[in-house]
């Protein structure tokens, strides 16, 4: 039997932890926002604050600059913050339950999606980088994580059909292809819309692997 006062204190402790979790996402978000409108070194956390309705102290609590853009990017491009990898979050799963008919418009639509998201946040990530040693090393993180993933995904076209001859080029290939710069500069600078984007990417996803289950 559990006695009165301790379910209202797991009451109360849940309760801190879910206004905590909102507050970290009201800062993140907001973090997001201003660092894709004005960039690194211009948005302070003073600015964050204001745009998050919080106090200047809680924002420092939520994490430095460089924590906090690296968060931002990754709750914007992924849904999820952390290094874990893309192929391990739920959007992954359900694209592995897809036929193979629907597998790979299923992947262009969650790249594409990201990209959209993601494309802002990684501009600023790349620009902070050349300055900001943390931000440095999480993008050598993310690099590498988004390598590993391409990897992951040609391995996954093969088992469903594809016909790849040099496995580590194509998934080099398709992360150069299929990056949130090529949708900076279609999209963003080239003015494509999102149909055309995501065709092309269809283009390009075949041209690298062939026609999934050939």
């Amino acid at each position: 039997m559990v006695a009165s006062g301790d379910s209202s204190r797991a009451y109360r402790s849940s309760l801190r932890e879910r206004q905590a979790d909102e507050t970290r996402r009201r800062v993140i978000e907001a973090a997001g926002v201003l660092f894709s409108a004005h960039g690194f070194q211009s948005t302070t956390m003073a600015a964050i604050a204001r745009e998050a309705g919080v106090s200047t102290e809680t924002v420092k609590a939520t994490g430095g600059k460089s924590d906090l853009l690296i968060a931002a990017f990754e709750r914007t491009f992924a849904g999820v913050e952390g290094e874990a990898s893309l192929t391990d979050t739920p959007v992954a799963g359900d694209l592995l339950s897809l036929s193979d008919a629907d597998f790979r418009a299923g992947v262009v639509v969650a790249i594409a999606g990201a990209n959209a998201r993601g494309h802002a946040l990684w501009t600023v990530v790349l620009g902070a980088a050349l300055s900001d040693e943390a931000v440095s090393a999480a993008l050598t993180t993310i690099l590498a994580n988004r390598r590993a993933d391409y990897r992951r995904l040609v391995s996954e076209l093969a088992r469903r059909g594809a016909l790849v001859e040099d496995p580590d080029a194509v998934a080099d290939t398709l992360s150069f292809l299929l990056s949130p710069e090529g949708y900076q500069h279609l999209v963003v600078q080239s003015s494509w819309s999102a149909p055309q984007y995501r065709a092309w990417l269809c283009t390009m996803l075949t041209a690298a692997v062939g026609s999934v289950g050939a």
